[in-house]
């Protein structure tokens, strides 16, 4: 569905430049966000490579075993049908703390993971468990500590303060993610 609006936005911007004598203006305005989208994602890919790099020695390490038995409780609450010893509860684990250092890239690779585990605890293969609802949800709404990528966004864009967004950020995240796990624990429940 989204391939298609974009598609009609692209479509209709061109019959309109093309009717309004703004052809010019939009391709070199095609062309120098093409560039520009280009140069921000080799500043980008330092960063992604540092903190990849920081999760791949904290996994190691075994800090992220450590973190992910100290998340028991919380694992308990928020995924109840997953044994405690399943595989899935480490990437959980992992892509949870990932996303709450606001590292979204380091976070993708052990929620693939995560999900393809939980699959396997899936007796309807066609259709999404509790769990595998919970966790997308989550991963949604995210609760961030520090956003990481939102601040080398503003960083590479020049931001006088880039760090000025953490509070806004934290509160936001706090209050997606309960409004998420609420609601998804109310549809379980009347599921049940």
């Amino acid at each position: 569905m989204l391939n298609y609006l974009w598609s009609f936005m692209i479509i209709f911007s061109i019959f309109i430049s093309g009717f309004t004598g703004g052809m010019r203006d939009l391709t070199t305005s095609a062309l120098t966000a093409s560039q520009n989208a280009v140069e921000l994602c080799i500043k980008m890919g330092g960063i992604v490579a540092l903190w990849m790099g920081v999760m791949r020695i904290a996994e190691k390490a075994h800090l992220i075993d450590v973190l992910a038995r100290k998340m028991t409780p919380l694992l308990d609450f928020l995924f109840p049908d997953v044994p405690r010893e399943h595989a899935a509860r480490k990437y959980i684990a992992t892509n949870l703390i990932a996303n709450f250092l606001g590292l979204g890239w380091a976070a993708t690779p052990p929620g693939l993971k995560a999900m393809l585990e939980l699959q396997k605890l899936n007796l309807d293969k066609k259709r999404a468990t509790h769990a595998m609802c919970m966790f997308l949800i989550i991963n949604i709404s995210s609760v961030q500590l520090i956003s990481i990528n939102m601040i080398s966004y503003r960083t590479s864009y020049g931001s006088a303060n880039p760090t000025e967004i953490i509070a806004p950020c934290i509160i936001a995240t706090c209050f997606s993610t309960v409004a998420a796990v609420t609601f998804a624990k109310l549809m379980y429940r009347r599921k049940k």
